[in-house]
């Protein structure tokens, strides 16, 4: 697996720079979801933030292992912390520039969307390709998708929610893709967004993850074990918190 995931990246970014999406290579796609859940993964705060809807573009993000740089390596509190200065993001758009800065990437990420996407909350699906290289990170490659809008603000279409949903389809409908589903704690899991579409084109659940997010902002009395556990909402590949 270590040396198969290298290859599925080396094979996205050729596809990505040739324009060639033909061929279906396996990803886990990230839908409904909530910037905390990818930036624990990474370990250090990189993706922008803001009201609305702030992912207007897809991004693939594949992480990196590593070793840890002997002359890098130090007992500072920030490398501690998984804060040091090890972390190596690069573009596929600015392939011949490194940032050790994880603000410069949010960034980055900015002006990118901006770029193609406009600066008044409208989306495109054109993917931004980050690869990010740290001793603290698993290798892995995810696509954080747009969340579905309901509605349309700023220069949005007024079918912005059809365009959403056609855009996170589009991902998700590959079979060789794997849904990861984010639903928050403090909403009915039943009337979860992320797990509806989910359902849409994995019916018996044998290719989705339920991640719940916001545990701690649950009703008092209440609690997640029956989610957790697939009692309400059965998945094969189970549910995390």
């Amino acid at each position: 697996m270590d040396k198969l995931i290298p290859t599925v990246n080396k094979l996205q970014d050729v596809f990505n720079t040739v324009g060639q999406d033909q061929i279906d290579l396996p990803q886990i796609v990230v839908v409904g979801g909530k910037s905390s859940v990818l930036e624990n993964l990474v370990g250090r705060d990189f993706l922008p933030r803001g009201n609305g809807i702030v992912t207007r573009r897809p991004l693939v993000l594949q992480l990196v292992n590593v070793p840890r740089s002997e002359s890098n390596a130090s007992n500072t509190d920030d490398e501690k912390e998984g804060r040091g200065s090890e972390a190596r993001a690069q573009f596929l758009h600015l392939p011949n520039k490194v940032f050790t800065d994880m603000g410069e990437v949010r960034r980055e990420i900015e002006r990118e969307t901006d770029r193609l996407a406009g600066n008044n909350k409208g989306i495109i699906k054109t993917p931004i390709h980050l690869r990010i290289s740290s001793p603290e990170v698993l290798n892995l490659t995810l696509v954080d998708l747009p969340g579905i809008t309901k509605i349309p603000v700023g220069d949005q279409p007024t079918d912005i929610e059809i365009q959403t949903r056609n855009l996170v389809l589009e991902y998700i409908t590959k079979p060789n893709s794997i849904i990861v589903a984010i639903s928050p704690a403090n909403v009915d899991i039943v009337n979860s967004e992320s797990l509806k579409i989910a359902r849409e084109v994995d019916p018996k659940g044998s290719r989705t993850i339920g991640v719940v997010t916001k545990i701690d902002l649950m009703d008092r009395g209440t609690n997640s074990l029956d989610i957790l556990t697939g009692r309400v909402y059965p998945l094969r590949l189970g549910f995390v918190g």
